[in-house]
């Protein structure tokens, strides 16, 4: 048997059907609404959410990305100076060894406060070595510094030319570091010299001293500043 079936299928008549359920809705009661718009409601409410949801979690992730992105070139900044360092390990602590040394040896060039009499006398003795008369020799005021003190020394010596210089280099091989500061030499009688100088010898500073310094730099750390005075007008 041999036949056609023929579908009839009225597109208007369906178009019109679905415009017809469309008419009429009312805003406030959209349960009441026929199967088709209350579905198309539900699918625009769905799409509307959706892409909302997707472009908030979209720009909540660039943000993330770009901390991470920030974080990872700080890290990797950190990452190459701590490798340099620990390609440059045994380096740096044979310089730290060398530092410690050199600071070691300055310390040793430095007395004690019990060994600043003996200093004194060796500076004495230098001159004194040279045949040169000692019109001065007065100890000043000890400046204490933050790690060190320094004792400034007025001397006057009369002698001739070469023993003068040969003091000054004797007191530049102590064994303590004594320097020469602010000569002054005139001619004197009979062909000597005078010299005026001021010898500065530096010594460390004791336990005691230096927690009395650490307590000072304490105190000006943690003292509030005080306010300025107003200017009071005529």
């Amino acid at each position: 048997m041999a036949g056609k079936l023929a579908l009839n299928f009225d597109f208007r008549a369906l178009s019109k059907k679905l415009v017809a359920q469309f008419q009429g809705l009312d805003p406030k009661d959209p349960s009441n609404w026929p199967a088709f718009p209350r579905y198309a409601l539900f699918a625009g409410v769905a799409v509307v959410v959706v892409v909302a949801l997707w472009f908030l979690w979209l720009n909540s992730s660039q943000l993330e990305l770009e901390s991470e992105q920030a974080k990872e070139v700080t890290l990797r900044e950190e990452y190459k100076v701590k490798l340099g360092k620990a390609v440059n390990l045994d380096a740096l602590k044979k310089q730290r060894e060398q530092v410690q040394q050199y600071v070691t040896q300055l310390e040793k060039q430095l007395p004690s406060k019990a060994e600043m009499d003996a200093l004194l006398s060796d500076i004495n003795q230098a001159g004194l070595g040279r045949s040169l008369q000692f019109d001065l020799f007065r100890p000043g005021q000890v400046l204490v510094k933050d790690y060190y003190a320094e004792l400034p020394i007025a001397v006057r010596v009369t002698g001739r030319y070469h023993d003068i210089g040969a003091f000054a280099a004797d007191i530049a091989n102590l064994s303590r570091i004594v320097t020469l500061n602010n000569l002054t030499i005139v001619p004197g009688k009979e062909g000597a010299l005078t010299m005026d100088a001021t010898a500065k010898t530096f010594r460390y500073l004791d336990v005691d001293e230096v927690a009395m310094q650490r307590k000072a730099a304490a105190s000006k750390v943690a003292a509030p500043k005080a306010a300025a005075p107003k200017g009071t007008g005529k």
